[in-house]
């Protein structure tokens, strides 16, 4: 009787243990919906940090006047990417910088652009546009702290540029017209690409922004010819794009980098053809646009530069051409822009009986590639071919004009030289 007895007593000592075990364990159920519970709000909590660190960011804009004492005008600071002008603005841009990223600020500092160089009755003065990225709180503050580190720095000797006190020297402006001012510069797009570029035909897809200044000329919302933006409200194309439809009420201008759907649209007040310009010859192909309405720049949308009539255009040398020309011969328009790479060949060369036999003219530029490939195509009439210069600043070199089928050896394409009218273009656009 002692064994039973014990055993019983036994499992009494054992049982609320094994219940206790029982009511504490959690179904695996239970378990996955608390796991997806704290990951929940791990991702909030991460999604808000994101939000208020990042996202929840403005950029701030502000044009500060200064003085420098140091330096006398001179008159090639007006002149559009000179050295001179270049190298000073660089050394202000340098200056700026160096104040900012040493400063409390240095994390908040996007950039600065030096906006014009001007002459006074204190000496030489500019004003430069800052950029800074904060989030989202009182702009007043923000201002306070930009100034107030200028000021310091420019009441010390460590900085050759001096506050102008003849102007309310810090200036809050809004982005629109900040982006409009930074992006008013010309020729600034892709990065010059190596001489040992590979050559893909019929040319490959161009990044956004890449060509800024590229547009295209449409009726009835079907492109139809390429033009160029040379200024906020006026275009270069080619003459035999308007042999049929002359009247630019009928023309819309689009812009960025696909067709469909358009970054910007303008209408077009009027159309100028080269009075010499005859539809039966090549000679002459050039005309400008007038838009109703200027453009605002950006990123996306602003000028190429438009090279001086002496601006060497010399053979081998690399060269753009882009548009939305066909792929190939008689074939379809693309809805993304495209870019080939070509060279200049000399018009020597592109007359040569088994080429051209003679029909080069000294207004016009032969490029590509006598063994074929790169080239422009249909479509592509009126698009810019263009070069680029020291510092990555892209020239408005050629327009497209004419050529024979499509990247055929020995039939490279031909384009208007803008060189060789530059005094045409001027008395047109004051440009």
């Amino acid at each position: 009787m002692l064994k039973p007895y014990l055993f019983l007593i036994f499992n009494s000592l054992q049982r609320p243990a094994i219940l206790g075990r029982r009511t504490s364990s959690l179904r695996p159920w239970m378990i996955a919906l608390i796991i997806a519970a704290v990951v929940l709000v791990l991702s909030i909590i991460i999604g808000l940090l994101v939000y208020f660190l990042a996202y929840n960011q403005k950029f701030y804009y502000y044009q500060a006047s200064f003085q420098i004492p140091s330096i006398e005008y001179n008159p090639d600071f007006s002149v559009e990417h000179s050295k001179s002008e270049l190298d000073l603005k660089q050394k202000i841009t340098s200056e700026i910088d160096s104040i900012f990223q040493r400063s409390s600020l240095s994390h908040h500092y996007i950039k600065s652009q030096v906006v014009n160089l001007r002459s006074s009755n204190d000496g030489l003065k500019t004003d430069v546009l800052l950029k800074f990225q904060f989030p989202s709180n009182n702009p007043g503050t923000i201002k306070e702290q930009v100034g107030y580190i200028l000021d310091q720095k420019m009441k010390s000797d460590e900085s050759f540029l001096k506050i102008d006190t003849s102007l309310p020297y810090l200036r809050e402006m809004n982005k629109v017209q900040a982006e409009h001012v930074l992006n008013s510069g010309c020729g600034v797009g892709r990065e010059s690409p190596s001489s040992s570029m590979e050559r893909i035909y019929p040319g490959y897809e161009a990044d956004k922004a890449a060509w800024p200044w590229q547009a295209s000329l449409q009726i009835g919302g079907i492109h139809i010819c390429g033009a160029t933006l040379i200024s906020k409200e006026w275009l270069l194309s080619a003459a035999h794009c308007f042999d049929t439809y002359k009247n630019p009420k009928l023309w819309m201008v689009s812009f960025g980098t696909t067709l469909s759907p358009s970054l910007m649209q303008r209408n077009v007040q009027s159309i100028v053809v080269h009075e010499n310009y005859a539809a039966h010859k090549h000679e002459d192909d050039i005309a400008v646009l007038k838009l109703s309405a200027p453009v605002i720049f950006s990123d996306d949308v602003h000028r190429v530069c438009l090279p001086d009539a002496d601006f060497p255009i010399v053979p081998k040398t690399p060269a753009f051409v882009t548009g939305w020309g066909a792929l190939t011969k008689d074939g379809h328009f693309p809805n993304t822009l495209r870019e080939a790479q070509v060279e200049i060949i000399s018009n020597d060369v592109c007359n040569r009986v088994s080429v051209y036999g003679g029909a080069v003219s000294s207004g016009m530029i032969c490029a590509g590639y006598l063994a074929g490939g790169q080239d422009a195509c249909e479509g592509d009439s009126g698009g810019p071919l263009v070069t680029a210069r020291d510092r990555n600043i892209w020239y408005l070199i050629g327009i497209v004009s004419w050529g024979i089928d499509c990247g055929k050896p020995n039939k490279p394409g031909l384009y208007t030289k803008v060189t060789s009218y530059r005094d045409w273009i001027k008395y047109q656009t004051n440009i």
